[in-house]
C-alpha cells in the first residue's frame, strides 16, 4: 500500500468521524482510554469501490439512516480489516440497535487491533447486552488481565457491566470464576459479595464480604456491606458487628451512621442518639449527620434537639433545605407556633415538595378555625398536572373530613371523579367518606374498582373487609378480604387491627387479642387502642381497657371510634374527654 493510499483511507475514516456526532457515538459502555500504541494498519489500495461505500455510509447517516451506514462500513471493515473502519461501524450499529452487526463489527475491530483495551471491553459489553455470558466470560478474562493494576477499578466495571443481566446466579458464577486471579483484593471479594446478594445468596454474600475484611480490616465499605447482609438474617447480628467494628475503627463514620440508625429503627433511642452525638462531635459541619441526628429527635417529639440540628444541616448547606423548611413547619405546628409554621411552609415555593407545604399551609389554617380560608388558599393554586390537581382536591376533603362535612367532602370529590373516573386515589378517598355518611354501596362500588384498577392495592381489600366486619356483616367475607390485604403488606399494623376486629366479630376472641396485641405494638393510636380496649372488655380484662382507653382520650378526645366505643362500654369516661377537647 502506498502512502498515498493509506492517507487517502485514512483521510476517508476522518471524515466519517467529523461526520459522525456525538450523540450518535455513545457506545456500549463507557470504556478505558485507548491505549497509544498505533495498531499496524492493513496494506490494502483505497479503491473507488471502497470510497463510494464510506461516502454511502456518510450520506446516510446525515439522512438519518443509520441502519444503512452500518451496513455499509461493516462491509468495508470486512474487507479491508481496518480497526478505524470496524470500530465506526460498530459505533453506529449500536446505536441503530443493529447488535448483531455491531458484535461482528466488533470482533473485527478487536481481531484488528488486538492491543485495544476499548475494543475487547466493547466486545464483552455486547456479548453481556445479548446475554451470552458463556462468550463473554473469554474476552472479560482479557480485559481484567490487559491492566492487573487496576484490577479492583476494572473488576468493579465488570460487575457494573454483568448486574444488568437478568440471570442473577448465572452472573454470580461467572464473577466467581473471574475473580479467582484477583482473590487476594478486598474490592473484588466485595464486588463478588454484591453479586451474590443480587442473586438472593445470603450465605455467599457474607462468605465473600467476610473474606474482603480478612483482606483489609478497615475497609468501610465492606462492612457497610457485611451489616446489611447480617441485618437479613437479624438486626441484632448487625448491630454486633457494627459495635465490635467501631471498637477498632472508631473514626468509621458512615459504619457509626448506619450503626446509629439501626439503633434508631430497634427503638434503642437512647443508645442511638449517643452515637448521634459522637458523629456531631466528630464532624459538626456535616450537614448529613445534622439531619439525620434531627430526625432521630424529631422521631421521639425532642422538638428543641430536632429544631437545633435542622437549623445546622441548614447552616452546613444541606443539599434539600426544602424538606428541612417542611420538617421546621412540622416541628411548629407541633409546638402550635402556627404562624412560624405558616413561614417555613410558605418558603417552599416549587419543587417536589411544594404541593405538601401547600397542603399543610391550609392544615395550619384550619387548625387556626380559618376553614374558609383555608380551602381558599388550596383553590387559589394552580395545578402544574393531573397530578398536582388531584392532591390538591384529596387536600381539600380531608380537612373537610376533619371538620365532620362528610357531604361536602363526598360531593368535593365525586365532582372531581367526574374528570377522572379512574383515579385510584379519589376513588379510595370517596369511599371513605362515603362510610361516613352509610352509603356502603358506593364504598364497596368504589373499593372494588380500586381493586379491579390495582390488584396488589392492600389498603382497598383492607377497607373492604373493615367495612363489612364494622358492620357485623359478611363476616367470611371480610376475614378474606383483610387476609389478602394482609399477605399484600404483612406487616401493616392497620390491617393487622382490622383482622383482629373480624376476629372478635366472628367469636373468635383469643385470636383476636393476640392479633390486637400486635396491631397495638405497631401502631399504638387511638382507633387501635379503641379496639383492643373493647376485645379486652369483653373478655373480663376491663381495667387493663379503661388503662388503654384512658391513654388516648388526653390526646384525642374526638376520635370517632373512641367516642363511640366509650358512649356503648364506658361513658363514665366521656366527660373528661369532653372538658379536654374544649
Amino acid at each position: 500500500m502506498t502512502d498515498l493510499s493509506r492517507n487517502a483511507l485514512a483521510t476517508a475514516v476522518l471524515l466519517m468521524a467529523a461526520c459522525f456526532t456525538p450523540a450518535q457515538a455513545q457506545s456500549p459502555l463507557q470504556p478505558a482510554p485507548r491505549a497509544k500504541t498505533t495498531p499496524v494498519l492493513p496494506a490494502i489500495e483505497l479503491s473507488p469501490e471502497l470510497l463510494y461505500k464510506i461516502m454511502m455510509a456518510e450520506i446516510a447517516l446525515q439522512r438519518g439512516l443509520p441502519q444503512n451506514a452500518a451496513q455499509a462500513l461493516l462491509e468495508v471493515a470486512r474487507e479491508t480489516r481496518d480497526p478505524r473502519v470496524a470500530q465506526r461501524a460498530t459505533e453506529i450499529a449500536w446505536n441503530a440497535r443493529m447488535l448483531k452487526e455491531a458484535l461482528e463489527a466488533a470482533s473485527l475491530w478487536q481481531k484488528a487491533d488486538p492491543d485495544s483495551a476499548q475494543a475487547r471491553q466493547v466486545v464483552a459489553a455486547l456479548l453481556v447486552n445479548q446475554e451470552n455470558l458463556t462468550e463473554a466470560r473469554v474476552p472479560l478474562e482479557q480485559w481484567l488481565a490487559a491492566d492487573k493494576a487496576n484490577a479492583a477499578r476494572n473488576f468493579a466495571q465488570v460487575a457494573q457491566l454483568l448486574a444488568r443481566n437478568n440471570d442473577k446466579k448465572a452472573v454470580f458464577e461467572l464473577l466467581k470464576g473471574l475473580a479467582r486471579p484477583y482473590n487476594d483484593i478486598a474490592e473484588v471479594r466485595l464486588s463478588v459479595a454484591q453479586a451474590a446478594w443480587s442473586a438472593n445468596d445470603v450465605d455467599g454474600a457474607l462468605a465473600e464480604s467476610r473474606a474482603a475484611l480478612k483482606i483489609k480490616p478497615d475497609l468501610e465499605l465492606a462492612a457497610l456491606f457485611h451489616a446489611q447482609a447480617l441485618s437479613r438474617r437479624s438486626n441484632g447480628e448487625s448491630i454486633t458487628f457494627l459495635e465490635d467494628f467501631l471498637k477498632r475503627y472508631p473514626k468509621a463514620n458512615d459504619v457509626r451512621l448506619t450503626y446509629a440508625r439501626l439503633l434508631a429503627n430497634e427503638k434503642r433511642t437512647a443508645d442511638a442518639r449517643k452515637q448521634f452525638e459522637i458523629l456531631v462531635e466528630a464532624a459538626p459541619k456535616n450537614p448529613e449527620i445534622a439531619m439525620a441526628v434531627a430526625l432521630l429527635a424529631m422521631q421521639t417529639n425532642d422538638y428543641d434537639a430536632a429544631e437545633k440540628h435542622f437549623q445546622g444541616a441548614l447552616a452546613a448547606g444541606h443539599k434539600t433545605p426544602d424538606a428541612i423548611w417542611l420538617f421546621l413547619g412540622q416541628i411548629n405546628e407541633e409546638r402550635k407556633n402556627y404562624d412560624e409554621a405558616l413561614k417555613w411552609y410558605a418558603g417552599i415555593t416549587s419543587g417536589e415538595r411544594y404541593m405538601s407545604a401547600q397542603a399543610r399551609y391550609a392544615g395550619v389554617l384550619q387548625k387556626q378555625g380559618k376553614l374558609d380560608e383555608a380551602r381558599k388558599h388550596l383553590q387559589s393554586i394552580k395545578p402544574g398536572d393531573d397530578a398536582q390537581r388531584i392532591q390538591l382536591v384529596q387536600a381539600e376533603a380531608n380537612m373537610l373530613r376533619e371538620a365532620q362535612a362528610y357531604s361536602d367532602a363526598y360531593d368535593l370529590l365525586g365532582k372531581s371523579l367526574e374528570g377522572a373516573p379512574e383515579s385510584i386515589d379519589l376513588l379510595y378517598d370517596q369511599a371513605m367518606i362515603a362510610e361516613k355518611l352509610d352509603k356502603v354501596d358506593i364504598t364497596e362500588r368504589n373499593l372494588r374498582k380500586v381493586i379491579e384498577l390495582q390488584p396488589e392495592h392492600a389498603h382497598a381489600y383492607n377497607a373492604l373487609g373493615y367495612t363489612f366486619a364494622d358492620r357485623n356483616q359478611r363476616l367470611p367475607e371480610a376475614r378474606k378480604l383483610i387476609e389478602k390485604a394482609l399477605e399484600l403488606s404483612p406487616q401493616d399494623g392497620y390491617i393487622m387491627d382490622s383482622l383482629g376486629w373480624v376476629l372478635f366479630r366472628m367469636g373468635q376472641m383469643s385470636e383476636a387479642v393476640t392479633q390486637l396485641r400486635r396491631a397495638f405494638d405497631l401502631r399504638p393510636e387511638a382507633e387501635v387502642g379503641a379496639h383492643l380496649g373493647e376485645v379486652l372488655w369483653a373478655n373480663g380484662q376491663r381495667d387493663e381497657a379503661q388503662k388503654i382507653w384512658s391513654k388516648f382520650l388526653k390526646d384525642n378526645p374526638l376520635n370517632d371510634t373512641l367516642q363511640g366505643t366509650l358512649k356503648r362500654l364506658s361513658p363514665a369516661l366521656l366527660p373528661a374527654a369532653a372538658s379536654a377537647g374544649k
